[in-house]
């Protein structure tokens, strides 16, 4: 009967407060028929809260009772983050705004101060990439006859350096010469200065002579002279040193043209690969027919402009031609500086002389002009005359001589990037 199961069940259960024995089961002394610690409620510990034994979770070793209380999400929360829970994020704080913007500017002028820095660095690439691009038509001419690209490298390379080597042995002889002859004409130059009334008159009236024999005397000059010596020797050095460099640039360029072009289009996302890879290439010829071509035509310069002195018997004539070769490849001014110090030149030797040069620049900047540049540079650039103009101006402003070398190039690419991609899309707008 159910009374009788029930005071069966609350008599066998040990009373309040007491302990069962040591050598009773403790499961059998909470029920005889039921679960355990369901004899009418939890069972009672002496150190634990109701419902628990030597565990937070109302079971032995900490183990969830089945039908115990549930531990809260606060709870969690707590052995979770020992430290509280994060607040609301400061994405719209002031103060975090304002120092996120102060971060940026600092990196902006960090980033300007470094390129401002490592600006004869770029300048220096840059070239070098421009030269391998102008070097690269000979080196593709030269695979087109069957020779491994390693070969024509070599073969170009080395005509380049052929060219440096003859410049220089071409320049410096004339250059010591004409600085030997004069420092053993100073002592002469120095005895026709003491002699003449006028200065003697002046030095008697103001004591110029002994003013300098004084500055002479007391290390000034020694110490201009020196520091003069070591400028000069640094910058030979810098100049040499950026010569090497770009060479080995260039080389490493030359060499690496092809995998450099094909890692640059791969950047470009798959559905324009193939326009872009198209563009590129077009712009890259362009890019090198002009170099090549302004190196041919100031080839063919110094060839007839050597040609010439030598008939004429202008002094230096090698190294006048090689002068005049390199400052045709400046454009807009480049012919006419080699023109003028050529006839300068001349001019010394003899006034005749001087003016026959003369007439040969001129007529022969209008052969240049007019014959020989547009069939050399009929397949390399199409640049109006007036972005020619604009283009070499804003680049010599940049950067100078080299700006302006390069700036006619890069206006042709952005000519026709401008032809083939934004009028077209706004054509269709």
């Amino acid at each position: 009967m159910p009374e009788a199961s029930q005071t069966a069940d609350v008599s066998t259960a040990p009373a309040p407060g007491s302990h069962p024995a040591p050598d009773a089961d403790p499961l059998s002394s909470a029920t005889a028929d039921g679960p355990p610690g369901a004899a009418d409620g939890p069972p009672a510990t002496a150190d634990g809260p109701p419902g628990a034994v030597n565990g937070p979770s109302g079971a032995a070793g900490g183990h969830p009772a089945v039908g115990g209380p549930r531990v809260s999400p606060e709870a969690l929360d707590e052995h979770a983050m020992p430290y509280g829970r994060p607040g609301k994020p400061l994405a719209k704080n002031p103060f975090l705004i304002g120092l996120t913007a102060g971060m940026g500017l600092l990196t902006a002028w960090a980033l300007a101060q470094a390129l401002v820095t490592s600006r004869s660095v770029i300048v220096l690439v840059v070239v070098a990439m421009f030269l391998a691009l102008g070097l690269n038509p000979a080196v593709e001419a030269l695979q087109r006859r069957r020779l491994a690209r390693r070969w024509a490298i070599s073969i170009v390379f080395g005509a380049v350096i052929l060219f440096f080597v003859l410049f220089g042995l071409a320049i410096v002889p004339p250059v010591s010469q004409e600085a030997a002859s004069f420092i053993s004409a100073v002592p002469g130059y120095t005895q026709e200065l003491l002699s003449n009334p006028t200065l003697k008159e002046l030095d008697s009236d103001y004591q110029i002579l002994t003013r300098i024999g004084d500055y002479i005397t007391s290390g000034g000059l020694a110490q201009t002279v020196a520091g003069g010596l070591v400028g000069a020797g640094a910058v030979v050095f810098n100049a040499f040193f950026s010569g090497v460099t770009l060479l080995v640039l260039t080389l490493y360029f030359l060499g690496s043209l092809p995998s450099i072009k094909d890692y640059l289009f791969r950047l470009v996302p798959s559905s324009r690969r193939e326009r872009a890879r198209g563009l590129g290439d077009e712009i890259i010829s362009g890019i090198g027919g002009y170099v090549a071509g302004n190196l041919l035509i100031s080839v063919i310069a110094g060839v007839v402009t050597w040609v010439f002195l030598a008939f004429a018997g202008v002094e230096y004539a090698l190294a006048l031609a090689l002068v005049v070769a390199v400052t045709d490849l400046i454009p807009l001014v480049g012919a006419t500086i080699g023109a003028v110090l050529v006839s300068g030149v001349a001019l010394l030797q003899s006034v005749t002389l001087g003016i026959v040069c003369a007439i040969f620049f001129l007529v022969y900047q209008q052969v240049e002009n007019y014959l020989v540049y547009p069939r050399v540079m009929k397949r390399s650039v199409d640049v109006a005359p007036a972005v020619t103009v604009i283009a070499a101006l804003f680049g010599g402003a940049l950067l100078g001589i080299v700006g302006a070398l390069l700036a006619i190039p890069v206006a042709a690419a952005i000519a026709l990037i401008i032809r083939e991609v934004v009028i077209p899309r706004q054509a269709r707008l």
